[in-house]
């Protein structure tokens, strides 16, 4: 009986984690799928973004013979531009590509760049779209070939916990960049510490844009003590989250984030902006509560209901991780499994 060969994928992504960035989609998933059997070769770790690009075309090229699929992290800003040419060049080879749709503002980047767009995503095998916000911003925008699956993550490394609510301790967790919005974070603290002076914010990520630089210095002229980590690996922020009973998410854009997919997991019951993918993510006042974007206030009136309805954040808790159960990789993997089948 012949053996059945193994399918051979090239994922090209930012694959930057061992600069200290934070570990992105290709990180999670390249282990992932080979645990499938299929035998994947991931690009790029080049730091430099022009070297990044060239030896994502130059995996292309080199392993052209050998492809059965072509994986692309998609992002709506200039990483966009990574996917156009490299899908460009595996059309050339007649190398079938799919898209995974990581951009929150995917469909602004597509109002903006309508050629390069089209000719990438209708150009390709078909589109992932890691959350339904994506799915149906790309549907309305015509485009039929995409196929819903879930962003992932491991459920038996996130224990649940329940949690006592007698002051708010407040977790923040992403990249330190401007379209999260990390300052506002800091200014809702510091009206929260004017009613519970034993409050506490922890924000956990790396540097991005400056903006780390940026909150440390609002922090230290409003006297605030905000506990600033760094990037911490997977394992370790999940430990550093035990002590804390309010998630905290204040992007401008996203799209489903697994910071906050984590949270929910791990029984912190979150307050986000409403934008981009989270409404989707999350069922307001049953699993989570949403607010506007930018607005301090309402998020301080959020933490304030929380604290004073202890049963309330209870029940968002237990709800979050009841629906998060979907997100696991023991599930999602079936879908990988058929698509790239």
């Amino acid at each position: 009986m012949t053996k059945k060969r193994k399918k051979q994928l090239l994922y090209l992504g930012n694959k930057l984690s061992k600069y200290g960035k934070t570990p992105t989609g290709i990180d999670f998933l390249v282990p992932q799928l080979e645990s499938l059997g299929f035998r994947v070769k991931a690009y790029s770790d080049k730091k430099n973004k022009l070297y990044r690009l060239l030896s994502m075309w130059f995996a292309i090229y080199k392993n052209r013979e050998s492809l059965d699929y072509i994986l692309i992290d998609t992002y709506s800003t200039l990483n966009f531009w990574y996917a156009v040419t490299s899908a460009y060049i595996a059309r050339c080879y007649s190398i079938p590509y799919i898209c995974i749709l990581r951009g929150g503002d995917l469909p602004n980047r597509i109002r903006k760049s309508k050629n390069a767009s089209e000719q990438l995503f209708k150009g390709a095998y078909t589109n992932i779209g890691l959350s339904q916000y994506l799915v149906s911003n790309f549907r309305a925008l015509g485009y039929t070939n995409i196929t819903y699956i879930e962003n992932t993550i491991t459920l038996d490394n996130y224990t649940y916990k329940k949690r006592a609510f007698d002051t708010p301790r407040l977790l923040w967790v992403r990249s330190f960049a401007e379209i999260y919005n990390p300052t506002l974070a800091i200014e809702v603290f510091e009206s929260i510490q004017q009613k519970f002076p034993q409050a506490e914010l922890c924000m956990v990520g790396p540097e991005k844009d400056g903006s780390l630089a940026k909150c440390k210095a609002l922090a230290e002229a409003k006297n605030l003590p905000v506990k600033f980590t760094g990037k911490l690996t997977k394992e370790e922020w999940v430990t550093l989250a035990e002590e804390y009973n309010i998630f905290m998410n204040t992007t401008n854009f996203d799209n489903t984030p697994v910071s906050v997919i984590e949270a929910m997991a791990l029984g912190l019951p979150v307050i986000s902006t409403n934008v981009g993918g989270l409404p989707y993510l999350i069922d307001a006042e049953k699993d989570g509560v949403l607010v506007p974007k930018n607005d301090s206030d309402a998020f301080v009136n959020a933490i304030d209901r929380l604290i004073a309805q202890s049963e309330f954040a209870q029940q968002l808790s237990i709800a979050a991780r009841k629906k998060v159960e979907q997100f696991d990789w023991e599930v999602v993997k079936q879908k990988w499994d058929a698509v790239l089948q």
